[in-house]
């Protein structure tokens, strides 16, 4: 873990592969600051979990997206907040990587916000996809450096192409580097 890379104030929005639904609790227990998720809306009305969904998260339409999801999270984030976003909006039932949606790039573009990348490990052996137990399971959460991203992009071309880089900076995170592909601190291109 190393928090320090995230900033302590301003908006922000945190990146992070999807292997378990332990995810967001874990994420949580790692910051200094409180963050909102963006949660799959079907996870407001289950009992228990539901109650945490509740409190720190806004609900996303999965597959359609409705306009006022993309402006809570810019709402949310025009005031300095921090929102965790998924970008595969799911889990797999193997654990395998799902593709991932273009909306971290467009949030991140049209809020002038920085990404912090953040690679999860174990919690998929620690409550895998089915599982009804957590299991004894080593958990590392690894948050990169903050990436800047341009303003001046605009399109879903753009949009994918910032996610599809954060997502090999995540996968960078595993083998040891901390920065954007390339070393670069921005993510300019589409």
């Amino acid at each position: 873990m190393n928090p320090d890379k995230i900033p302590s104030k301003g908006s922000v929005v945190l990146a992070a592969n999807h292997l378990s639904y332990l995810d967001p609790l874990v994420i949580l227990v790692s910051l200094k600051r409180r963050p909102t998720f963006m949660a799959k809306e079907s996870l407001f009305g289950v009992p228990v979990i539901g109650a945490f969904v509740r409190t720190f998260s806004f609900p996303v339409r999965r597959g359609r997206p409705r306009p006022s999801t993309f402006r809570e999270a810019l709402d949310r984030l025009k005031s300095g907040g921090l929102v965790v976003i998924f970008p595969e909006g799911g889990l797999s039932a193997d654990g395998s990587r799902l593709d991932a949606k273009r909306g971290v790039g467009m949030i991140a573009a049209m809020s002038g916000s920085r990404i912090v990348p953040v690679l999860l490990d174990g919690t998929e052996r620690a409550l895998p996809v089915g599982a009804r137990c957590v299991r004894p399971a080593k958990i590392r959460v690894t948050f990169g450096d903050p990436v800047e991203v341009s303003r001046r992009g605009t399109g879903r071309v753009y949009h994918e192409g910032i996610t599809q880089d954060i997502m090999k900076v995540i996968e960078g995170l595993r083998r040891g580097r901390t920065g954007a592909p390339g070393g670069h601190r921005s993510l300019t291109s589409g």
